[in-house]
């Protein structure tokens, strides 16, 4: 019988270490929903997700029917050269369901990196200008323009530079952490300052909930001031909702908390339920800035992702995703919050909808990462998947499918309870 331990031993040999993998002794042979089971035969209750992609679950059976439909017509022909109707259609879906009801287009890509450079271009492009802020913990992906964005060097810049220029960053605002919207607002006008004037700058990124960093929601003040100064400089507001997007935060989009819009915003992860697309949706002003050509790629908007996509809509409006998302979010904050006398460790419990964070740390305050590794290896030891992240690892994350059963969400936090509580 193939066993996870000799899979591994293979994936060691024949793929670099460079690729992290969280989980080595769990190879997925089949899943469903927010199941899934392994070369072995063990099953897991998956609270990750693949990293924020299936809010409608593994293998919803109306994904899996568009993307089925559309193999019976063709899988390729580069949008770019002949394209298709369907893509057109979801870039018509996008802009409409995209807060703010202003003039919109939209373009695809595959990948969120993809979708963060080419908002980067679109952004340079519109105001002939080069630099570009991020905030201390985001994180932007792996290529590297999306390395230099991204606020954490270990292990996603560690050994890489030099980067792209004119990328600055400034501390994302976290009171939790000693960092006030102020602190966050004065840094902003330092940078100003001593590194780039604001004529000079061409958007200012943000996750409206850090994904990579922590899951800290971004203070509305914080996001309004960000507005303010992007109108009053001529920047480019970019809202990165790669992993809030799509019902996660009990919204459509994260930005829908807040009472100020985006000029661009980046999607993928949970878009097209676990194929792989992205897109930049914006101003159709700046979005029309770059010529033909300037933007695009092989396998953009590629037709069976498009046509997973459209169903992926469909059932976070016929389920009521948003809804279930408050709910099964404001379930998992309770029995957590309750929990925080046997477990002194818990420092914090947050989130929006059903993105969902506990933070961990020691007696002193400092954070507790090795608390964080122990939770997530009890839990996976009785059969629950947990994400950890936080600049110093001491977060655990939740980002379950937002279609899981009810029962299989109490079994998930009857594991996570006791692998909470258990002695160390």
């Amino acid at each position: 019988m193939t066993s996870n331990t000799s899979i591994d031993a293979r994936r060691v040999a024949a793929t670099p270490r460079g690729v992290g993998i969280g989980f080595p002794s769990i190879y997925a042979q089949r899943a469903l929903n927010a199941e899934l089971w392994d070369v072995e035969g063990r099953r897991y209750i998956d609270f990750g997700s693949g990293i924020a992609v299936l809010n409608t679950g593994h293998c919803h059976p109306r994904v899996v029917a568009a993307i089925r439909a559309q193999l019976d017509c063709f899988t390729h022909t580069a949008y770019q050269v002949v394209p298709y109707e369907s893509a057109v259609h979801l870039a018509e879906r996008l802009n409409r369901i995209t807060p703010g009801s202003h003039p919109k287009k939209t373009a695809f890509f595959t990948t969120g990196a993809e979708a963060v450079e080419n908002a980067i271009k679109i952004a340079r492009h519109h105001t002939r200008r080069s630099g570009v802020i991020a905030l201390g913990g985001a994180f932007h992906g792996r290529t590297y323009m999306g390395m230099a964005l991204t606020g954490k060097v270990a292990p996603y810049k560690q050994g890489f530079g030099p980067f792209p220029a004119s990328v600055y960053h400034v501390p994302a605002p976290i009171a939790l952490h000693g960092v006030s919207v102020d602190d966050s607002l004065r840094a902003l006008e330092q940078l100003f300052k001593s590194d780039i004037e604001p004529e000079q700058v061409a958007a200012i990124i943000v996750e409206p909930v850090q994904g990579e960093g922590g899951f800290y929601q971004q203070p509305l003040d914080f996001m309004r001031a960000l507005r303010e100064v992007c109108d009053r400089h001529g920047i480019v507001l970019i809202a990165d909702e790669i992993q809030t997007g799509f019902a996660r935060t009990g919204k459509l989009f994260a930005m829908e908390h807040y009472d100020v819009l985006p000029d661009l915003m980046t999607l993928a992860k949970s878009l097209a339920g676990g194929t792989p697309l992205s897109a930049v949706c914006g101003r159709a002003e700046i979005m029309d800035a770059p010529a033909p050509g300037g933007l695009g790629g092989t396998y953009a908007g590629n037709a069976l992702a498009i046509a997973a996509a459209h169903a992926v809509l469909d059932v976070i409006e016929d389920e009521q995703l948003c809804a279930r998302a408050e709910r099964l979010g404001a379930t998992l904050k309770a029995r957590l919050e309750g929990l925080r006398t046997g477990v002194p460790q818990i420092s914090d419990v947050r989130g929006p909808g059903a993105m969902v964070a506990v933070e961990f740390a020691k007696a002193d305050g400092t954070p507790d990462p090795d608390f964080t590794k122990v939770v997530q290896q009890r839990a996976k030891d009785a059969g629950l998947l947990l994400l950890s992240c936080g600049t110093y690892g001491n977060v655990l994350r939740f980002l379950f499918p937002l279609t899981i059963e009810d029962a299989l969400f109490e079994e998930g936090l009857a594991i996570l309870t006791k692998a909470l509580k258990a002695e160390a």
